[in-house]
């Protein structure tokens, strides 16, 4: 288009060179090579993440991380490696003893000869366990008519085999020579082992000291079975047990839905009482009920302090209602200590004011006894609580017929039990309860 340009204008045109095969060819191959290395992004790559797997050069990224970005030398480019001037140390086949051995035997292993310990290195590891030893004149006093299947010669083999084996009963039961001593289970080998320690610690005055192991074969006996039935159990009973634990999870969800809504139940029941205490006492109201409590007060009947009392105790009868673990996985013991989630605020409060009032431990050790002991403790604790409040409430009640009989009757006084005189001192306080 240039050189039309120049022709119309009359102007001269540039000496161009002339096209000939060889340099169209040329041109067509420098054209190639040039979108042959061109790189193209990749469809949803962004442009910064495509410049950072190029360099300016086009070069393309190294398969294995390099240093010489940095200008540290070659990197991992370098083909001939830098070998040091120094000698390579001599190693030699040398024979060894284990110390652990007591059959002298010799074995070889490769060692450096600059090495001058002649100790095995892994000694240090050899530990054996101090097995106790006994005397003749100790198994007459003491071992000898403990137990009527086991012998001397017996005994004696057993306490060789625990001194070889560390005390590994599995392999001390199979390797039990059973045409001299007969057959022995592995349950049989430890109750005569434990109770060999336990007679010789007493005898040597060791007890004290050190605490020596109780060893009980029919618990032993039936932890077994139990694993053994549990190991055998088909997927027919694998099944059926986990869809049982998933109904007693939606049992349990559901009883605690049921006690969270009654617990809300009993919080708006408990505002309402609230309000309709507030409105009674308007001075209108007040005014209408004395009214109305003196037309009436010689119809109704008096309600007497038996009637308190024994709704009082009807009211407390309860106590606490704790939990029962029955569920088939692996549970803690003190689970059973915990108080039930449907117990209120106050009653808790006023449990551990009693727990504090009797000294009582409140968080004892949780054996299967105390457990039980103590949770039927603070169930009786409760229900303390709740008959001193039903107790305060009948006196409260008391003081208030008195004092309206006095008003209704002058002249005339009701006489109170002497027996309820002392405790109204401090529990004749209306919100008691």
């Amino acid at each position: 288009m240039s050189a039309d340009v120049r022709d119309i204008l009359d102007i001269e045109r540039a000496n161009t060179p002339e096209i000939t095969r060889d340099s169209f060819l040329a041109t067509k191959k420098r054209n190639f090579e040039r979108t042959k290395h061109a790189s193209r992004r990749p469809e949803g790559m962004h442009r910064e993440v495509f410049a950072l797997l190029y360099t300016d050069k086009k070069d393309a990224p190294p398969l294995l991380p390099t240093d010489t970005a940095l200008g540290i030398g070659a990197g991992y480019k370098q083909n001939k490696a830098r070998l040091g001037m120094k000698k390579v140390r001599k190693w030699e086949w040398a024979p060894f003893s284990n110390p652990a051995r007591n059959d002298a035997a010799v074995f070889h292993h490769w060692k450096r000869v600059s090495d001058d310990s002649t100790d095995y290195p892994f000694a240090k590891f050899n530990k054996q366990l101090e097995i106790p030893t006994y005397t003749m004149t100790e198994y007459n006093a003491h071992l000898r008519n403990n137990i009527q299947n086991w012998s001397k010669v017996q005994t004696d083999h057993l306490f060789d085999l625990a001194r070889r084996f560390d005390l590994r009963f599995i392999v001390m039961a199979d390797r039990w020579n059973r045409q001299q001593h007969g057959i022995k289970t592995v349950e049989e080998l430890k109750e005569r082992y434990y109770e060999v320690i336990s007679l010789l610690s007493k005898a040597k005055n060791q007890s004290v000291e050190k605490k020596t192991f109780v060893y009980d074969i029919e618990h032993e006996r039936r932890r077994k079975e139990q694993l053994e039935k549990l190991f055998k159990r088909t997927t027919q009973q694998v099944e059926e047990e986990q869809m049982l634990i998933n109904e007693m999870k939606k049992i349990e969800a559901r009883k605690k839905e049921r006690e969270r809504k009654t617990q809300d139940l009993q919080k708006l029941i408990s505002q309402a009482d609230q309000q309709n205490e507030h409105t009674t006492n308007t001075p209108s109201t007040r005014k209408y009920e004395k009214k109305l409590h003196k037309k009436k007060v010689h119809h109704q009947p008096r309600p007497s302090k038996v009637d308190s009392v024994v709704n009082a105790i009807e009211i407390g009868s309860s106590g606490i209602k704790f939990a029962d673990l029955r569920g088939s996985g692996v549970s803690l013991r003190s689970q059973k200590m915990k108080l039930p989630a449907n117990i209120g605020q106050r009653k808790v409060k006023a449990l551990e004011q009693a727990i504090q009032e009797f000294k009582v431990d409140p968080a004892p050790p949780p054996t299967e006894e105390i457990c039980t002991s103590f949770n039927e403790l603070r169930s009786d604790m409760v229900l303390l609580c709740e008959l001193r409040t039903a107790l305060s409430t009948c006196i409260y009640e008391m003081e208030s017929l008195k004092h309206q009989y006095e008003a209704a009757c002058p002249g005339k006084t009701l006489n109170i039990p002497p027996s309820l005189v002392p405790i109204k001192s401090e529990t004749l306080e209306p919100n008691a309860n």
